[in-house]
Formats: structure tokens, sequence, C-alpha cells
């Protein structure tokens, strides 16, 4: 069957990136000064801070693993995205009545766990609506569009912010309770244009049908009869890099807790976000798009050296101007690699795995997180708030000579 266009590229993956617009104008208004929240209201260190980031992002990750598998084996990506997104328009209002912060570690969880369950089968429904010599391009869109969103939301969390409390440097648990309230919509919208959203048929050969999966469930014998998923060397290869990436690439709370620290107010770290969001946008599109035409490792390679460039400047940053060129920086960071990056998982499998490979792409980052952000959270406490940035630098570089390195004949 053939969908209706958009961009050039399947009606898909436009629908697909206005849910994440939608999607991230809510998470961002809700969750950008969640850190602020934990540290100006309810008081908590860094190491706390990292810890809920940490569990939160990791322990949901276990479930991109699955949720891609499922969706390789079931033929079916759209359900299990929907339910992705329910759960966390769910629980994202419960921030408003927040009070401890075990209480936001229960809500951020509740919200990751939804991010898990739906990752893996939207990316992957992302690349079946995509032909190869695309994925460059319609990744790049996608990820412009969710940042689109976010720049969106930080723009209206912005005035929010100006219109209650001003230039003041801490965070007023009134102020974020509007932004928890007027976040919530856009999350709801965005589950109404997932009805237009429509699934790719998968190769017969390689789907369970309805009563194929409940007798292998009622009688707990396994699936015969169907391909064994193989996953290429170069994968493998790929994800042992990108944990020595993730693993000095802690939660971004820490980038906002560094530019307070450095004496920005909150209406300055929302417009710094915005600018962020801003340059990761309008790279994403034209590093996708030469991605297509030259070897994605040299894009995502150049991605990581400016990430590099960034985290030096934000372990050595003197003034609180500066950080504005840096958070500019980290967005053209974002932009270069993060489609691309995906776009390069679907390369590296066959069509039939590229659900599991997903999961596993997004569980690997996803688990690291948890290490990354805690001990970042130490660093930034026993050594000093540069220690975390000094560490990120070190192993990205890393990261960019391994990448060089074993995918040379690329």
């Amino acid at each position: 069957m053939k969908y209706r266009k958009i961009l050039g590229l399947s009606a898909n993956v436009f629908l697909l990136g206005l849910i994440s617009l939608l999607t991230d104008i809510s998470s961002e208004m809700i969750f950008t000064l969640m850190p602020l929240f934990l540290a100006n209201i309810l008081g908590a260190s860094t190491i706390v801070i990292g810890v809920v980031e940490g569990i939160a992002e990791s322990t949901a990750s276990l479930l991109k693993v699955f949720s891609g598998w499922f969706s390789d084996k079931l033929g079916k990506r759209k359900i299990i995205t929907f339910a992705g997104y329910v759960l966390s328009t769910l629980v994202k209002p419960l921030m408003y009545f927040a009070g401890s912060w075990g209480m936001v570690l229960g809500i951020r969880f509740g919200d990751r766990v939804g991010k898990g369950i739906r990752s893996a089968p939207r990316d992957a429904l992302v690349a079946d609506s995509l032909k190869a010599g695309e994925r460059g391009k319609g990744f790049g869109i996608h990820r412009a569009m969710d940042t689109a969103g976010a720049a969106i939301g930080l723009i209206v969390a912005a005035v929010i912010v100006l219109m209650l409390q001003g230039q003041k440097i801490q965070l007023d648990i009134s102020t974020y309770q509007m932004l928890v309230i007027i976040g919530t919509i856009p999350a709801v919208l965005a589950l109404l244009v997932f009805f237009y959203v429509k699934d790719i048929k998968q190769r017969k050969g390689n789907i369970i049908t309805q009563t194929q999966l409940e007798s292998s469930i009622s009688t707990g014998t396994g699936i015969s009869g169907y391909k064994k998923i193989q996953l290429n060397p170069k994968f493998i290869s790929f994800l042992v890099i990108i944990f020595i990436f993730t693993l000095g690439n802690s939660s971004d709370a820490f980038l906002i807790l560094r530019a307070q620290d450095v004496g920005n107010s909150i209406l300055d770290i929302l417009l710094m976000l915005v600018a962020f969001n801003v340059s990761y946008a309008l790279f994403s599109i034209p590093a996708g798009i030469i991605s297509d035409r030259i070897s994605r490792k040299y894009v995502i390679a150049l991605g990581w050296f400016i990430y590099t460039v960034t985290y030096l400047g934000l372990a050595n940053i003197s003034a609180s101007w500066q950080i504005w060129l840096l958070f500019i920086l980290y967005g053209v960071y974002y932009g270069l690699s993060e489609g691309v990056a995906r776009a390069y998982v679907a390369d590296l499998v066959t069509e039939e795995s590229r659900g599991t490979a997903y999961g596993i792409f997004h569980g690997v980052v996803g688990l690291t997180l948890l290490p990354a952000s805690i001990m970042a959270g130490w660093l930034w406490q026993a050594i000093s708030p540069s220690a975390p940035f000094y560490l990120g630098a070190i192993l990205s570089a890393v990261a960019i000579i391994l990448l060089l390195i074993l995918f040379r004949d690329d």
C-alpha cells in the first residue's frame, strides 16, 4: 500500500515527527527544570539528582530492548509505540503534587518507562517508512521536528517564568506547578495525532500470528520456524563505542546545574536551551542529507569532536555569558550525531532485526546513563563542578578514535 508523502517522504515520518514535536513541547516544559526543582525547592544534592536521572533512564532502558524485539516478532510497531506515549502522558501531571525526591524519581521513572516502550519500535517504524537512500534525511527531519518541539516548549516555559518570577535565579514552586499544568496539554494532543499513523506491513516470514503468540505464552514454549535474528559484528562494535562515549555523557541535568552555578537566572537558562534546540534543529536535516552521500561515521565523528570541545569549555568556563556559545555548540553536536547515529544503526542490521537493534542501541545508551550520572554527581561534589566535563571530553575523544579505526573500511 502506498501512503501520501510529505516533504518528499512517507507521511508516517512527518506524523511521527509531529507527535515527537508535541511530546517534546510537553516534556521540556515539565522536566527540563526538574533538576532545579530538586535542587532549589526540595534541597536535593547533585548525587541525588544523578541517581534520579540515572535510575529512571537506565532501568526503563531495559524495556527498549524488549519492545524493539517484540515489535520485530509481532510485526506491529504502532500499538507498542502508542502504549509508550500513553504511559508518559498519564504520569506527567503528577509532578504537580511532587513533594519529595522519591516521588520525583517514581514519576520520572514512569515517564522514562513510557519512552522505553516506544523508542525502539518508533525508530524502527520510521526506518520501515524510508528507503535506504533517504534514511539520513528522514531521521534528520524527525530529529528536527522533535527538537523544534523542544524549542517551542522552552519558549513557552520562558514566557511563563518571566510572567511569574522574572529574573530570579532560584525556581519558585508556583512557577513550576504552572509549567506542569500547561505542559500536559500538548502531550494529550500528541495521542490524538497518533491515530493517523500507519503500521508498515512486515515480511510474513518474520511475524508471529496471534494464535502462535497465545500458544507460546500458554505452553511456555518458544516460537519455532522463524529466522534467528542475526546482528552484524560491526553493529556490536558500534555499540561498544557508543558505551564508551555515553559513559562520559551524563544527564543534561548537569549542564543546567552548571549554567546556574556560574550565575545565570532561570529565564536565562531557558533561553540558552532554546538556542541549543534551534542549533540542534538547524543542523539535523543537513547532517542527515550529507550522511546519505558520504560515510555516516565522519558526520558522527565530527559531532563528537564538537562535543569534546563543548565539554572542555564547560569545564573551564570563567564567565556566565560564555555558556551561551557552549549551549549552541552542544546543539550542533546533537544535530550532527543523533539522527545520523540512528540511521547508521539501520545500515548495520537487516530489516527483520531492526526493532531489536534499535532496542539494544537505546538500551546501551540508557543503561550507561546510570553509572555516568552517578559518577558525574560524585565528581561534582567530591572534586569540582568541572570534573564531570573533563571526563566526558576524554571519553568522547577515545570514542572518536575507535570509530575511525574500527570502521576504517566504511
